[in-house]
């Protein structure tokens, strides 16, 4: 179905969960550009995320929170074409839905039609819940993120580990099960321990990939920042 078989079919947001119910492992790297996603879609990856990261790798920016919608568009539209394989899934920046609900599914059609993506990622649990769910009724895949949250980094004061405390933990599988209920195929773990990870995994329907929350996630992510670094 995936990388660890030899049908190389079309990925879509579907065959992550039918990916997590056969107990596949997703692969997942970052891509910004024709070339490298050329590489990633040719080597049998599963999807590659074009993320809000474009903003620190492409451009040189301290964080993600300055890249545009435009500017995503731009990004995805050519990794895009360069996938005949992979999902390809586009981050939603900063102020591209916290603002209100109607922005948001106004801002993920015009990231779909304007790119072919797969699917959009947003940051964020139970306060997203109701725009991820109309996102989701209007007919577009959604990936959750919880965890480190780049967009929230001036909330946060860093890029350290999150659900250290035990209301935190509560708190992101609170916001897990919300974006769960909104119908997201995959939630990203960023920054977790591996075992609030593996709770999160159990108890969800949606395939969750890790960056840096342990091997027992459904998937794992590459991060382009984190090779070059």
């Amino acid at each position: 179905m995936g990388y660890l078989t030899t049908d190389k079919k079309k990925i879509t947001a579907k065959t992550l969960l039918e990916m997590k119910a056969a107990g596949e492992k997703i692969t997942q790297m970052t891509a910004y550009d024709f070339t490298t996603a050329s590489i990633i879609d040719a080597a049998g990856i599963d999807s590659i995320l074009v993320g809000d990261s474009a903003s620190n790798v492409m451009a040189g920016n301290q964080d993600t929170t300055p890249i545009t919608v435009d500017q995503m568009i731009y990004h995805a539209r050519a990794v895009v074409r360069a996938c005949h394989h992979c999902l390809v899934v586009c981050d939603m920046p900063f102020g591209s839905y916290q603002v209100s609900r109607e922005d948001g599914i106004r801002n993920a059609i015009r990231i779909i039609k304007e790119t072919g993506a797969g699917a959009v990622k947003m940051e964020g649990g139970k306060e997203i819940a109701d725009t991820v769910k109309g996102i989701v009724d209007a007919g577009i895949p959604v990936i959750g993120h919880l965890g480190l949250t780049p967009q929230s980094i001036h909330k946060f004061g860093g890029y350290g580990l999150r659900a250290k405390e035990d209301t935190e933990v509560e708190k992101l599988i609170e916001d897990a099960l919300a974006l769960d209920a909104a119908g997201v195929s995959g939630i990203t773990l960023e920054k977790v321990p591996a075992a609030v990870a593996n709770k999160v995994t159990a108890m969800v329907k949606a395939a969750t990939i890790g960056i840096g929350a342990g091997n027992g996630t459904d998937g794992r992510c590459l991060c382009m920042r984190m090779l070059l670094a």
